[in-house]
């Protein structure tokens, strides 16, 4: 078993709402913010602006590396264990669409303060990292 690299992308829109996407397939019933996995080679950045392209179709522009996520609560439910770079970026403009409804059956803007439920682990660590300006904290 290997751990699996991913990145996570808060976007905020000017009300300051967060994009998050109602998961189906292997991730449902949860809610998360966008992200997916890493491709070999990727920095961060870019692996943001591909995984929200093909997930939403917007274009991030300059999305910041801004925590780390050990998510080890997943680890101990499913035996994943994932780790999860935290991108922040502005929303671009443009409403996001389900360009992967395998993957994804809605999305929403929501208060960051009030998540919908049930919620991803990774998702959750980023937001609460992010809110509380950590770059890290261990899991359990």
């Amino acid at each position: 078993m290997k751990v699996v690299v991913g990145v996570g992308v808060i976007i905020v829109n000017p009300q300051g709402q967060v994009l998050f996407g109602k998961r189906s397939g292997s991730h449902a019933p949860y809610w998360s913010i966008p992200g997916g996995h890493m491709e070999p080679g990727e920095s961060f950045e870019q692996a943001a602006i591909r995984e929200i392209e093909e997930e939403t179709g917007l274009r991030l522009v300059a999305p910041q590396v801004i925590a780390l996520s050990n998510n080890l609560e997943t680890w101990a439910q499913e035996g994943k264990h994932t780790v999860s770079v935290c991108l922040l970026a502005r929303h671009p403009g443009g409403e996001a669409q389900r360009r992967e409804p395998e993957k994804c059956e809605a999305w929403l803007w929501c208060d960051p303060d009030a998540l919908p439920q049930p919620h991803f682990e990774a998702s959750r660590n980023a937001i609460a990292l992010w809110r509380q300006g950590e770059f890290y904290a261990a899991g359990a």
